[in-house]
């Protein structure tokens, strides 16, 4: 067998890059292997599609997100978890210039509602799948928060109430690009889920 032609890892980096300022539609494997600096059919041969390469950076990107979060949600008050959590969140959608926006939301968009079109069911279930797993990391911060007596809510419906706001977060950062409203509506939110601060 001939050994790669590239570092895996990096494709998929430039590779989500490009996926996540276009949109999955907006991409072009001959663009993603310009910038790469490889041949387009090497990436056909080692992803098979532009669909494909998309799901694997994804996973990547997933991954890493998922790490970055569990460190956000580990140290402090549960407050401050929380807060840090909505920063992380409200940061990652407004990096870039222009900002990229929520790339699970922007995939979910480019959903195809008949096969063929668009983004197909293994890719819905991606997007699910790291949106399960957020909630998780949430609900486990908040029972433990219970735990220490900073919470007396329900860890999973407040949790879910939680994902939901940054999914509306996502939708807002693209309609309005207004950064301090996505942070009132953070603070506000976990004011609803704690208490207001001193109360």
């Amino acid at each position: 067998m001939r050994p790669r032609e590239f570092d895996h890892d990096d494709v998929l980096r430039i590779a989500f890059d490009q996926f996540w300022r276009k949109g999955v539609r907006g991409s072009s494997l001959s663009d993603i292997a310009r910038d790469a600096g490889v041949q387009r059919g090497s990436l056909y041969n080692a992803f098979g599609s532009k669909e494909a390469l998309f799901l694997q950076a994804y996973e990547r990107y997933a991954d890493d997100y998922l790490l970055a979060l569990q460190k956000a949600l580990g140290a402090g008050s549960l407050r401050k978890r929380l807060t840090t959590f909505f920063d992380l969140t409200i940061t990652n959608f407004r990096s870039g210039t222009p900002s990229r926006g929520c790339p699970t939301t922007r995939g979910l968009m480019e959903l195809g509602a008949v096969e063929g079109e668009g983004l197909d069911e293994e890719a819905r279930r991606a997007f699910a799948k790291l949106i399960s797993r957020i909630t998780a990391l949430v609900q486990d911060t908040l029972s433990a928060g219970a735990e220490r007596g900073e919470f007396s809510g329900n860890p999973a419906a407040a949790a879910l109430h939680i994902i939901t706001v940054t999914r509306g977060l996502g939708v807002l950062e693209r309609a309005y690009g207004d950064e301090p409203q996505l942070r009132k509506i953070a603070a506000h939110t976990i004011d609803l889920v704690l208490g207001k601060k001193g109360g």
